[in-house]
């Protein structure tokens, strides 16, 4: 149990699922351009379907402020036993703890599970500032931490004003970098090509140019082409991919693919390659909401040249060109996104460590690193095949 915390006449709830929260009151708490994948339906998936629960390593600890009865602030969270999943990766701070004698599970992290996509973390009524938002989520996160003795806590791909005024309460900030397109008012594909220099240029029509050699179509399936029937296809590819690397790890089942089917329809983009006899040859799990998509979970079922790029990344484009689509983020990682018209862009994440040896450990490091890696953003501009509007 923990102990009652009420500030400034709001009153703190720990929640075991998203579900002890009406998905009307949970949604009311963010903006229709943000992540979609802060909404209550994938969390509840998520929770529902086994993938984000206890057996698992993540425990729901969902931090929900009530006031006057009415929910003003709600942050996703969940207590773990370890570090995966997460995608900001604290291995290295967790072995400093082992050797410093200190306990490094569990923790508390504020996130979307296996979902490093950057978007509100402080779920806040318009009533609420952001300063204010800030206030009460760093309370409840020490209280919590407290309270349940827990070595931190982790607030992951937040966006950057939340971090800052999670900073300026106390916080400690890193910074990522991860690549995405933006549309710079391109007409057409070719609109788009034509931004690149001569020699990339011909290679990416080389590349896209290999669907049809190798007698493909490239689809996406969404609103009424989609069926629940679809998740075990859906399924049976994002498991190539983990099933592919020693590193790989099955966070997700069918039943949580069959429940964003049914549930979470109107988010969902499944983008498959078919060759020449109707067989899906590969797929891309994506979702959108307002004027972005993201890239999620891909597969195939055969190698092929050029598949990955233009299932996952030109066959997205386009599409998000013809729908006047803003942003595009197809995941993490992958420097070789750059080579193919994605810009380095910051990520962030805010961390409260409550042992003073380890927070000082911590911060001396993120001092070294921050600064490295908004150094390597400028590298990789700088290095972009991209010619920029204003430099030719």
């Amino acid at each position: 149990m923990i102990e009652p915390l009420t500030v400034d006449g709001a009153t703190l709830h720990v929640l075991s699922s998203v579900d002890q929260v009406a998905a009307s009151e949970w949604d009311a708490l963010h903006t229709d351009d943000d992540s979609p994948f802060v909404e209550h339906a994938f969390l509840s998936c998520l929770e529902r379907a086994g993938c984000a629960a206890p057996e698992r390593g993540w425990t729901p600890s969902h931090l929900v402020w009530r006031k006057n009865n009415a929910v003003i602030l709600a942050l996703p969270a969940y207590e773990k036993m370890h570090s995966e999943g997460e995608f900001v990766f604290d291995w290295g701070w967790a072995d400093a703890a082992m050797r410093a004698g200190i306990e490094y599970y569990p923790k508390l992290v504020v996130a979307v599970p296996f979902t490093p996509v950057t978007g509100r973390r402080l779920l806040r009524h318009a009533s609420l500032s952001l300063d204010d938002a800030a206030k009460l989520a760093v309370a409840a996160i020490r209280h919590v931490v407290a309270q349940r003795k827990l070595s931190s806590a982790h607030v992951l791909f937040p966006h950057q004003a939340e971090c800052d005024a999670l900073e300026r309460r106390g916080l400690a900030r890193r910074e990522g970098v991860q690549f995405h397109w933006n549309n710079e008012g391109y007409a057409s594909f070719d609109d788009f090509l034509a931004r690149f220099q001569a020699k990339k240029r011909a290679a990416l029509k080389r590349e896209r140019a290999q669907v049809a050699k190798d007698a493909m179509r490239i689809e996406t399936l969404r609103g009424a082409s989609l069926d629940p029937s679809l998740a075990p296809e859906i399924h049976r590819l994002y498991r190539t991919t983990v099933d592919k690397f020693t590193w790989g790890r099955a966070y997700l089942n069918e039943r949580f693919f069959r429940a964003l089917l049914e549930r979470w329809r109107d988010r969902v983009e499944w983008v498959r390659a078919v060759d020449a006899s109707g067989a899906v040859i590969a797929g891309a799990f994506n979702a959108s909401r307002g004027k972005k998509l993201y890239g999620r979970y891909w597969g195939a079922f055969e190698e092929r040249a050029f598949l990955h790029f233009n299932v996952c990344y030109y066959h997205s484009i386009d599409d998000a060109i013809a729908r006047g689509m803003t942003v595009f983020e197809p995941g993490a990682g992958g420097e070789h996104k750059l080579a193919r018209g994605f810009d380095p862009t910051r990520t962030f994440s805010a961390h409260w460590i409550e042992d003073d040896r380890l927070d000082r450990a911590v911060r001396a490091f993120l001092a070294r690193e921050v600064p490295a890696i908004r150094a390597a953003i400028e590298r990789e501009h700088a290095e972009s095949p991209l010619r920029r509007k204003g430099n030719g």
